[in-house]
């Protein structure tokens, strides 16, 4: 399982994408690279290391796009940025509707974000 999730597609975010926490409605970073089974967020905020998040974000020029992405996912490891107040922190998407992934599929496929 986490083979096949460290081996998805990924893209790099080439403009901001901020990440809300649904559980308290605040910013809690911008996304830096995206796969459908996990993303790379760049936190501003503190997280709880092995936590388990409610999150969402939008998708610029996503075909399709209706509504936000809302995923479940679990915080897997958190390393510091060189610039005081961020770290990169690595999440497994563990929910999310069936709708939402097809969005987030599309937008892998059509060539928004820089391949990795």
């Amino acid at each position: 399982m986490m083979e096949e999730f460290r081996r998805a597609r990924r893209r790099a975010i080439q403009e901001p994408v901020q990440v809300v926490d649904t559980m308290t409605d605040t910013v809690i970073g911008q996304l830096s690279n995206l796969s459908e089974t996990g993303m790379l967020l760049i936190a501003t905020a503190p997280l709880v290391e092995d936590g388990l998040y409610q999150l969402r974000f939008n998708l610029r020029g996503a075909p399709h796009q209706s509504s936000p992405i809302e995923v479940g996912a679990h915080l897997l490891w958190q390393d510091s940025t060189s610039t005081p107040g961020q770290t990169w922190s690595g999440f497994r998407f563990i929910t999310m509707l069936e709708s939402e992934l097809q969005q987030l599929r599309h937008w892998l496929e059509s060539g928004h974000g820089k391949p990795m």
